[in-house]
């Protein structure tokens, strides 16, 4: 099958011009039969739900709190230990003139990102006090 246009053949101009009508098609049609589905209800059911399930929810303040803290302490805890690895790495590449320029640097690396997640989960979770 080839369609001819000013004496040019186009063998899939046909083709195409099916396929850019299906497109449009299945673009347009879900879209009219949406807009004739909306309800004024709706809005008001979707909150109705979402109250009642947030009043399901018990909230257990003290509990949270407590695994706020148990989690800032497991942070900060090795957080210490990074920190005094790369002190006594500096120490020893300083004073003592060993090569431990690579492991410093690594350990500083890491002691740097935990000091960030550690201030920035501070900050998220205690900040509002």
């Amino acid at each position: 099958m080839m369609a001819s246009v000013r004496g040019i053949y186009y063998p899939n101009l046909i083709a195409c011009w099916l396929i850019t009508a299906m497109l449009f098609l299945f673009c347009v049609i879900p879209t009219v039969h949406a807009d004739d589905n909306v309800q004024q209800g709706d809005s008001t059911r979707v909150m109705e739900a979402f109250e009642q399930q947030a009043s399901q929810i018990k909230i257990d303040r003290p509990s949270t709190i407590q695994k706020k803290h148990l989690t800032m302490f497991l942070l900060g805890v090795p957080l210490l230990v990074l920190l005094l690895i790369t002190g006594a790495l500096g120490i020893a590449m300083g004073i003592y003139g060993k090569q431990v320029f690579v492991l410093h640097m690594i350990s500083a690396g890491l002691t740097v990102t935990l000091a960030f997640v550690h201030a920035i989960v501070g900050v998220i979770w205690f900040y509002p006090f």
